[in-house]
């Protein structure tokens, strides 16, 4: 277990990790009311830099790409000064760490960020309440415009030059999980009949272009994405779905970028029209550099890992209750039980 995944591990000519655990993505909504990071935010990034690689926890790049109370955004001066003093105590205790730029698209509320509509891929809305917000119900979203497609993609190029003003070594492009990026690439959410829907080329049209953007503004080197094929968060799957992704992986594989990271919680899940582990069908569809995640341990990721099912492996909620799980797993120490409790401290 040690040679594997405690072995450097050579993302780019680069980036280069320490080893091949990375820590997920975790949303904890612990910014301030101005969504700037907090000092506790970076002693808490901090005391995790021994993974080969953080992932920030999903950042909003405009004020209407938030759907979840006090997440931090990467829109504004005040936010990238608060994002340097974490990307400082990353880099001073010897990590790495990514921004992960997201818009919620149609899971966004003008509670939020006032006056104006939530957009999505199309005026398909979902039922239900905004995450850790019992009383605010979703609203039905207004399909983009062309421009306003436009508007987001530089926005997300922005966000990403933001990102590095920050401190950041790079970025993930958040297309999983039902958000905004996502919204486009099912036709359970996407229902346009102009360029950006109707055919698998179309629908992955969005997502190109902001890979497309963002890789214009920092380098392919700096920027991965994050895939949701297997509909299951926020979000209807069909069979369609499959044409749609196959159509965006083969696109991908020509755009070098640093990782493409699944968006799953538990990976043991498996999609008829993808055959199985949407882990397993992007590896047989994607040639570039593969994270895993959902539900994995240092045993199971490690096995994946030697049978060549991805690359790296992610690590969320045990990264919350073990800031040093990189200690823990290496000694063969036990690992405390993540509890739904500890979402609301930092530690």
């Amino acid at each position: 277990m040690t040679s594997t995944l405690f072995s450097p591990f050579e993302l780019n000519s680069t980036l280069t990790l320490q080893n091949r655990i990375l820590m997920a993505p975790l949303t904890r909504c612990m910014a301030d009311e101005n969504l700037v990071p907090t000092e506790q935010m970076a002693q808490y990034y901090a005391r995790r830099a021994d993974t080969g690689l953080i992932i920030s926890e999903a950042t909003i790049i405009r004020p209407d790409g938030q759907g979840y109370p006090n997440t931090p955004g990467l829109f504004n001066q005040a936010q990238v000064d608060g994002w340097k003093k974490v990307t400082t105590a990353v880099h001073n205790a010897g990590g790495k760490i990514f921004a992960q730029l997201w818009h919620v698209g149609r899971v966004a509320h003008p509670h939020f960020f006032g006056e104006g509509e939530v957009l999505s891929a199309s005026n398909i809305g979902i039922e239900g309440t905004v995450p850790r917000m019992r009383d605010l119900y979703f609203q039905t979203p207004k399909a983009a415009s062309v421009d306003e497609i436009a508007q987001l993609t530089a926005d997300y190029a922005q966000a990403a030059k933001n990102a590095i003003e920050a401190g950041f070594d790079g970025v993930e492009i958040h297309g999983a999980n039902g958000y905004l990026i996502d919204q486009f690439l099912h036709y359970a959410s996407n229902d346009r009949r102009d360029q950006y829907g109707g055919t698998p080329e179309n629908m992955s049209r969005f997502a190109l272009e902001v890979v497309d953007a963002v890789v214009a503004a920092i380098g392919s080197d700096r920027v991965a994405l994050r895939l949701s094929p297997g509909a299951y968060f926020l979000m209807e799957g069909s069979n369609d779905d499959r044409a749609v992704f196959d159509y965006l992986l083969r696109a991908l594989n020509s755009r070098d970028l640093a990782f493409v990271h699944i968006g799953i919680f538990d990976d043991s899940m498996t999609f008829d029209y993808l055959d199985g582990r949407a882990s397993d069908y992007v590896r047989a569809n994607y040639t570039g550099v593969l994270v895993g995640v959902g539900g994995y341990t240092a045993e199971t990721g490690t096995q994946a890992i030697e049978e060549n099912r991805f690359d790296l492996v992610a690590v969320g909620r045990p990264m919350i209750a073990n800031p040093d799980y990189i200690n823990r797993i290496r000694n063969g120490e036990p690992l405390k039980e993540y509890e739904e409790s500890m979402l609301k401290e930092l530690v």
